[in-house]
């Protein structure tokens, strides 16, 4: 096995969703057939690596790891990061209604999806997705907490989002959201791509090394789950897709947010009363999901946003007829 542009470009696609809080890189894996190799090829980074690192058998670390097959997915993921950092952003800020929309339509195709792994269904299993269901709603609704800047909380953070990362459904950045970290970890890695900020690198490294602790303890206990509970797991992740849909949904109006000078909450029932406010300085503690003709954040968009869902939810179909016909071949 080579490098491969295919694992590349599923990579990429991960880097961006991963930029995108409420859009789970672990889902783009999960959909696109890699999920399980990505597994597989964290918890390779065991005590024997070590061992024969200091051996220096790196042939035997390479094959250990898969190494093909994650420099092709982290190198597009690298590329996806960066994508997504200045071009999704920008999406975000001027279109957000057919991003939202075409993320829409990935994830609940992925859920259909992912539930057709699941043979024959029974109480504990139907437990097992209500509770998926009800973890990713809850993720969804708790109100976003205040960042810090102290070393232990960005090393937490970096554990906290690399946990979610591999998990479908529910998504890294839309944890540092919650954990008021997203705006700190976004912008500093736009500052070193920019400016090679060094108190960004600072952030960053800190960050980076919570993300590797994490990586490699929770890679086991999805692994372990895997092997024992597998169609139990199936059954979990596609209750956290289902849930984790609340959040991507493409018309939300603020409903309520917390001046952080004042510790003041105010109710929010249109656009103008919330241009009174310096967007610098509030917080968003709730938004409320409406349809269409109630939205009024800004143009509802409503036909780019269905043509994005149908498109979304195409795409995962196509990647599920592809992966199909190359394990007949």
């Amino acid at each position: 096995m080579k490098f491969n542009v295919s694992t590349m470009l599923k990579g990429s696609a991960m880097g961006i969703a991963e930029v995108i809080p409420g859009v789970s890189g672990g889902t783009i894996a999960f959909i696109t057939g890699i999920y399980e190799d990505l597994l597989n090829s964290i918890k390779a980074f065991d005590l024997e690596l070590f061992r024969l690192l200091f051996r220096g058998d790196f042939k035997k670390i390479w094959d250990k790891i898969n190494g093909w097959f994650l420099l092709s997915l982290i190198s597009g993921m690298a590329a996806g990061i960066v994508f997504g950092i200045f071009v999704i952003t920008w999406m975000m800020k001027n279109y957000p209604e057919p991003l939202w929309g075409f993320f829409f339509g990935l994830v609940m195709a992925s859920a259909i999806l992912i539930g057709r792994h699941t043979d024959k269904w029974n109480i504990s299993k139907f437990i097992a997705l209500v509770t998926g269901v009800g973890i990713a709603l809850f993720i969804s609704m708790v109100s976003p907490a205040e960042g810090s800047t102290h070393p232990f909380y960005i090393f937490l953070a970096g554990m906290v989002a690399i946990s979610a990362f591999i998990l479908p459904g529910i998504s890294g950045s839309f944890m540092l959201l919650l954990m008021g970290m997203y705006t700190l970890i976004i912008p500093s890695l736009k500052s070193i791509l920019v400016s090679f900020d060094t108190h960004s690198m600072y952030i960053i490294a800190i960050f980076a090394l919570g993300c590797i602790v994490g990586i490699t303890w929770f890679s086991r206990i999805l692994s372990w789950l895997f092997v024992h509970y597998r169609q139990h797991t199936f059954v979990l992740l596609t209750g956290f897709l289902i849930g984790s849909l609340y959040k991507i949904w493409p018309w939300r109006n603020i409903d309520l947010i917390l001046d952080k000078e004042t510790n003041v909450a105010t109710q929010i029932t249109s656009l103008d009363l919330l241009n009174t406010f310096d967007p610098e300085k509030i917080k968003i503690l709730k938004e409320m999901n409406v349809m269409p003709a109630d939205y009024w954040m800004s143009s509802p968009k409503v036909l780019v946003t269905l043509v994005a869902i149908i498109v979304g939810f195409s795409i995962v179909l196509l990647m599920e007829w592809k992966n199909k016909d190359a394990s007949l071949s």
